[in-house]
């Protein structure tokens, strides 16, 4: 084959770069690509795959944390104490920001294992899911069999927690299977349910304590973040949640009939976060 001359192989070779460099361009994105933002339904979650709460890892509350437990009255922002734990329905995102511009981590309060007839959900618990009062007013026992029901409705609770802002949830009344609740529940359904909130409080970036259920907490310890008891000195029961304390957990306790010359010395000991509060849970507490 014939050798083209010098100067014409290096116009071809000057021509085939200007194309290349023209071609490199045009697949770049354009600014408004760059740019843009996307969506409101492409960065929107679906039900099923939440988006966790901005800012990386989630809250893990160590032993020894004071608190403040207040679910009924006008919500006092003022108790200096590194942890609120509220009612999740009641309370405001505006109310959740402000106690976190005051320093403090917010456990957001949802019964996940007992109806409530005054929740604004109420209505959409089906009444075969429904057992028998828990002793409190206007609440009944869940079948928490029915994971198929219970899940949603639950996940739906959690994202509300999420949405305001908090940083954790305390799922109420998770111990059904210990007691009279209108249906046969078992330790391993107890066990399944539990572990399935556990994971919904996850999946969102929000820690979860788990509630009362003493018997069941060698099974659960690893599954939950710390833990919230009611009268543990009480009825002699406190050693019980030496295993959260040991994996450095948190475990967030009140006592309502003692007072604290009773049991404070005792909760220091076993690194509880102690108080004494009346049973109505309102702004009143005696710090151990």
């Amino acid at each position: 084959m014939r050798r083209l001359p010098l100067a014409l192989v290096l116009l071809l070779l000057l021509v085939a770069g200007c194309s290349s460099s023209s071609s490199d361009e045009d697949d770049r994105p354009g600014p408004d690509e760059s740019s843009a933002a996307p969506s409101p339904s492409a960065s929107r979650p679906g039900p099923s795959s939440p988006s966790p709460k901005p800012g990386g890892a989630r809250w893990q509350p160590r032993p020894g944390l004071a608190w403040q437990w207040q679910l009924t009255g006008k919500l006092d922002p003022t108790v200096d104490v590194p942890v609120y734990d509220v009612d999740g329905f009641n309370v405001s995102k505006a109310q959740v920001d402000d106690l976190h511009r005051r320093g403090r981590k917010v456990i957001c309060y949802v019964s996940t294992g007992a109806w409530e007839d005054f929740r604004p959900d109420a209505d959409r618990f089906p009444k075969s899911v429904l057992g028998k009062s828990n002793g409190w007013k206007g609440e009944r026992w869940l079948d928490v069999r029915r994971t198929d029901v219970l899940g949603p409705l639950m996940a739906e609770r959690f994202d509300m927690c999420r949405e305001k802002g908090f940083d954790a949830v305390e799922p109420d009344n998770m111990d059904g299977y210990d007691n009279e609740t209108g249906f046969p529940l078992t330790a391993a359904q107890q066990l399944a349910y539990n572990r399935l909130i556990a994971r919904l409080a996850h999946d969102r970036g929000l820690a979860v304590g788990l509630k009362n259920d003493l018997d069941q907490i060698p099974e659960l310890v690893g599954d939950f973040d710390f833990a919230v008891n009611e009268q543990c000195a009480e009825f002699g029961e406190c050693d019980q949640l030496a295993p959260f304390v040991k994996a450095g957990k948190a475990v967030f306790n009140v006592e309502y009939k003692l007072a604290p010359g009773k049991f404070c010395d005792a909760a220091r000991g076993l690194r509880l976060s102690a108080m004494r509060k009346e049973l109505d849970l309102g702004t009143w507490r005696q710090a151990c």
